[in-house]
């Protein structure tokens, strides 16, 4: 039963993460990174304080080192990210992000000695291999040995590393810790660099307007993200961290597809094979874990 709920909590992190993202898409070009950052951050402290007051007492030295680590890398995640796509052609960097996958289901295997069996590594293959496709604009963008020196392309792939190590902590964390308190105390970290970040270039009075003009779509991004990331956060305390990260990581084929009908954006043939591919994978790892 425990891996239902596991599967479950993945796939709705999956959805939250698949809209939350197609408007996150929005809010970063009509407020800016930061200022996006921090209301995300500051409605994950806000909502949340009341779920985890009562283990703010019970958290140890240990534990709290642990979670500031967290919350400093997955702050700089978001940066090396966004910095890399405002610097970089989006066709080369994007195809970047598709290593977060790999990278995380390495670091859960190897570091963290869980097990998968060759029917689960097949499909979590298949399901990257989809995520590669969907993301890339055309093939010639994944010749990254004559790629290496372009705008953006180291950026993005520090990025990569640091959201993949991210991903590997919050599942090592709620398992150890809690998921809540977890998702927490690393939004409460996100919301207080941002803050400080916008303060020091004069960006208070911005930040502010932001909120009073974009009211509906700061709001929902705010509930999209931080249920994401409590839900994946979740999952981990079910099922490995490397089939929940693989699962949820699917929202990236979801909002290629909400970009596709609502922006009518143009997507490429093997594009669209790319979602099918992952959606197809996706099911099939769902019936794998669960059946096993």
């Amino acid at each position: 039963m425990e891996t239902y709920y596991g599967i479950v909590f993945a796939l709705t992190a999956l959805f939250s993460w698949g809209f939350g993202e197609f408007y996150t898409q929005r809010a970063v070009r009509k407020t800016g990174v930061l200022i996006t950052l921090f209301y995300i951050g500051l409605g994950g402290c806000i909502g949340l304080f009341p779920l985890v007051a009562h283990e703010l007492s019970v958290l140890e030295s240990g534990s709290i080192y642990a979670l500031t680590t967290l919350g400093i890398i997955s702050f700089f995640a978001s940066l090396f990210t966004t910095h890399a796509l405002r610097l970089g052609k989006i066709s080369v960097v994007e195809p970047l992000a598709g290593l977060e996958l790999p990278l995380t289901v390495a670091l859960s295997v190897i570091i963290g000695k869980e097990f998968l069996t060759m029917e689960q590594l097949a499909l979590i293959v298949m399901i990257s291999i989809g995520i590669v496709f969907t993301v890339t604009l055309d093939f010639r963008h994944l010749h990254y040995h004559k790629r290496i020196f372009e705008k953006g392309v180291l950026l993005a792939a520090l990025g990569a590393i640091c959201m993949a190590v991210t991903n590997y902590l919050v599942g090592i964390s709620s398992q150890q810790i809690s998921p809540l308190l977890t998702i927490w105390y690393i939004h409460s970290l996100v919301a207080l660099a941002a803050a400080v970040l916008l303060i020091a270039q004069g960006e208070t009075r911005n930040t502010l307007k932001a909120l009073k003009r974009y009211t509906p779509l700061i709001g929902s991004i705010v509930i999209l993200e931080n249920f994401a990331w409590i839900s994946f956060a979740t999952a981990t305390t079910f099922i490995p961290i490397s089939i929940a990260v693989t699962v949820s990581e699917a929202y990236i084929a979801l909002a290629a597809m909400l970009g596709l009908f609502y922006n009518r954006e143009k997507i490429k043939r093997h594009q669209m094979w790319g979602i099918l591919i992952a959606i197809v994978g996706i099911i099939a790892l769902a019936f794998a874990v669960t059946a096993g």
